[in-house]
C-alpha cells in the first residue's frame, strides 16, 4: 500500500509543483512590493493578478485546484508517514 501511495505522492508533486511555486513567489513578491520600500520594476496589483491566476483567466478555479492538489499531498504523505498505521496488540501473558 504504501507504494502505491509513493507512486500518486510523486505524481500529484509534479503536477502541482509549478502552480504551487507561482503561487508562492508572486504571493511574496506582491507582499515585498506593497509593504517594503523596494523597487521590484513589477507592481504589486500584477503580482497579484499572476498570484490569483486572474491574468490567465482561471481566477474561479486556480485556488481550488492548488488547494486540492495540497490535500492530496498531505493525504498520500500522511499514510506514508506510518502515523496512524496499525498498531501491534501486546499480549496479557508478556
Amino acid at each position: 500500500m504504501k507504494k502505491a501511495f509513493r507512486k500518486y505522492h510523486r505524481m500529484i508533486g509534479i503536477i502541482v509543483a509549478l502552480p504551487l511555486t507561482l503561487t508562492v513567489l508572486t504571493g511574496m513578491a506582491a507582499t515585498i512590493g506593497r509593504e517594503w520600500p523596494l523597487n521590484l520594476g513589477i507592481s504589486s496589483r500584477f503580482m497579484l493578478k499572476v498570484h490569483t491566476g486572474e491574468i490567465f483567466h482561471l481566477q474561479a478555479i486556480y485556488p481550488i485546484l492548488n488547494g486540492l492538489g495540497m490535500l492530496g499531498l498531505l493525504v498520500t504523505g500522511l499514510s506514508m508517514s506510518g502515523l496512524f498505521g496499525r498498531r501491534k496488540q501486546q499480549n496479557s501473558n508478556d
